[in-house]
């Protein structure tokens, strides 16, 4: 083999190479030669995914957004555009889904701006009828549709404006295999666009029953939850001024009361057995903010944007504070408002809501679990109960499934984007956000 050739070697001397190479798309420790150019095994997945099934990314910025290993999930569409870009071949990616190359001799490739621009936009897959739902071989375990990726986070949707898709992987197979039951026709033929407006006429909704091992999944989840109200003290007599201290003392016992009923909760899970105390209390560690996030929107709304809606309304910041209050408060404020209006137009089921949090909660993405393919299974078993269980409870909602799902990526960005507010802004952050829904929600 010539110097010249891109193939790495595979020896031994080679894979110190290779430890030494890094992705030519984000900068990471690269694998080896993948469709074409040296890249990890996280863009080596994107790419795959993205073309056999025929993914259109949208960019709400100038469409050059930074990639590295941890930027190179807020954007899919600059990380797509760069994969083109770089010379990853499409060509070089088996038809049938299958691991491995077309061709492994096959080496990056140059494409024209016009041939970029039509597989970017979707018209290098218009008029092909039947689509490729493949999610075998090459995959970095992101969740079917959860917009989930490699490095414990989300794929966030850009703006809450912003044309929002998401790309729902077929599931014959993998629904046999984690339910074990046959799958119905029609879930064959899932609108695989978030935007639906084309197709949702497809898909005639047709009234069946639910599945039983969804209905007993879904019934031991619910047993695991606390639904009853929060016990925190959240009533102010008429007059009274909260001062900034007071709030946030609030706002903090509120917290810790979720974050005990979250804990209380894993204890109760069906699949409590099934995995280590390391894997639990790892996973507990990088989630929580994202289950007390998701608890506060959906089961314990009324509470926290009717009596803690109220309490804010008694603080008044200074002007400093309205001065100092940050970037990053900004952001939050924003999307949580969307969030919520989310939500609310949805009006989450008990068991939606079950289902989504114990999604959320199986994040086998996250550094540091020992058995990260048993909970990749766990979290699969899940999302298709709780498909069903949409399909099946609101069948004249065909966009209802991909509306949730889409929710839990946001609630990650943010949960994650909150870390970086200071705590003496949340106070004004919780008021304005709160006020903010409670005056939408009194308009409608």
């Amino acid at each position: 083999m010539s110097s010249s050739s891109p193939v790495l070697p595979v020896n031994s001397v080679g894979n110190e190479r290779v430890d030494q190479r890094t992705c030519l798309i984000c900068g990471d420790r690269a694998t080896g030669l993948h469709y074409g150019i040296i890249s990890c095994e996280g863009c080596k997945g994107f790419f795959k995914r993205s073309i056999c099934n025929k993914r259109v990314y949208r960019c709400s910025r100038d469409k050059n957004c930074v990639m590295s290993r941890k930027q190179r999930n807020r954007c899919q569409y600059c990380r797509l555009l760069k994969c083109l870009q770089m010379g990853m071949n499409r060509k070089a990616i088996r038809e049938d889904g299958m691991p491995g190359g077309r061709n492994k001799s096959i080496g990056p490739v140059q494409i024209s701006e016009e041939e970029i621009e039509r597989i970017m936009s979707g018209q290098e897959f218009e008029g092909e009828a039947n689509m490729s739902w493949s999610n075998n071989g090459d995959s970095d375990h992101s969740s079917p549709g959860n917009g989930v990726s490699e490095s414990n986070q989300p794929s966030p949707v850009s703006t809450p404006s912003s044309s929002r898709s998401v790309e729902l992987n077929g599931f014959a197979a993998l629904r046999d295999q984690y339910l074990g039951t046959p799958v119905s026709t029609h879930y064959q033929y899932l609108p695989h666009l978030f935007s639906y407006s084309a197709h949702s006429a497809l898909v005639a909704p047709q009234p069946r029953s639910l599945e039983p091992q969804s209905h007993g999944l879904i019934s031991q989840l619910l047993c695991a939850e606390d639904l009853e109200p929060l016990s925190t003290p959240m009533l102010i007599e008429d007059g009274y001024k909260v001062t900034q201290a007071e709030l946030f003392a609030l706002l903090c016992r509120l917290a810790d009361e979720l974050l005990f009923r979250q804990i209380a909760w894993i204890k109760k899970l069906p699949f409590f057995c099934e995995l280590s105390i390391k894997d639990y209390t790892c996973l507990l560690s990088s989630t929580w903010q994202e289950l007390i996030l998701l608890s506060s929107l959906t089961v314990y709304s009324k509470q926290i944007f009717g009596d803690l809606a109220d309490v804010t309304s008694k603080y008044s910041p200074s002007d400093d504070e309205l001065h100092r209050f940050s970037e990053e408060g900004m952001e939050v404020m924003e999307r949580l408002i969307y969030l919520f209006r989310k939500f609310n137009q949805l009006k989450v089921s008990n068991e939606e809501y079950a289902c989504m949090k114990a999604i959320n909660f199986l994040n086998q993405d996250i550094r540091g679990l020992t058995n990260a393919s048993q909970l990749e299974q766990l979290n699969k078993r899940y999302w298709y109960v709780c498909q069903d269980f949409t399909e099946y409870k609101y069948p004249h909602q065909p966009n209802r499934f991909p509306d949730l799902m889409m929710c839990l990526p946001e609630i990650r960005y943010i949960a994650g984007k909150m870390v970086n507010v200071p705590l003496e802004q949340l106070p004004l952050l919780f008021k304005a956000v709160l006020h903010s829904c409670k005056t939408s929600v009194s308009k409608e």
